[in-house]
């Protein structure tokens, strides 16, 4: 299944893509002014009421291989999910584990008394992750062993290096399973 193949998938790459040729422009997406000027995740600008920053962060990334490897992994899961659940759901999903790990970042933050600047699809990336561990396990044709290796390759690597921000993966995953459960469950 080609990630063209999924009409959401596409729209999510080009936004992606866009802000990040915008990053580009206005100085360098690994720029912290320019992370910041267009919605990167910082709690304590959260906290000042920049909520807005808790969505705009998803779609921000620094660098181009960090935009490449989670465009990449969106253009496997995304089609799968959206095929199983409808684009509707696929979207709530996507969208709803972006906020979720945003915000389980956040509250990790205040915990700690420490704030980072933070931005990335990649929690949005492990609630289709959620979702399709939650449709493997329920029977619905994924591979629970692919999901669970991803998952495990995904830990390892995310653990060994401090620029990965595993709170936003946790909450994404975590997210995308929940709202998937429930789905399920309703339905």
């Amino acid at each position: 299944m080609s990630f063209l193949s999924s009409t959401v998938t596409v729209i999510l790459i080009v936004i992606n893509v866009a802000l990040f040729l915008l990053e580009t422009k206005d100085g360098g997406s690994t720029k912290t002014e320019v992370a910041l000027k267009y919605g990167a995740q910082y709690t304590p600008y959260v906290r000042q009421g920049q909520y807005y920053r808790l969505f705009t962060a998803m779609f921000l990334h620094f660098g181009v291989w960090h935009l490449l490897f989670n465009m990449y992994a969106l253009s496997i899961l995304g089609p799968a999910v959206d095929y199983v659940c409808g684009a509707v759901i696929y979207l709530i999903i996507y969208l709803t584990s972006g906020v979720l790990g945003n915000v389980l970042t956040m509250i990790v933050e205040e915990k700690k008394g420490r704030a980072s600047i933070s931005a990335g699809a990649s929690g949005c990336i492990f609630g289709l992750l959620g979702a399709c561990l939650v449709l493997a396990i329920a029977g619905y044709g994924f591979s629970l062993r692919s999901i669970l290796s991803t998952l495990a390759i995904n830990l390892v690597y995310g653990l060994s290096s401090r620029r990965i921000n595993m709170m936003s993966h946790v909450g994404g995953l975590l997210g995308g399973a929940a709202v998937m459960a429930v789905i399920l469950m309703v339905h």
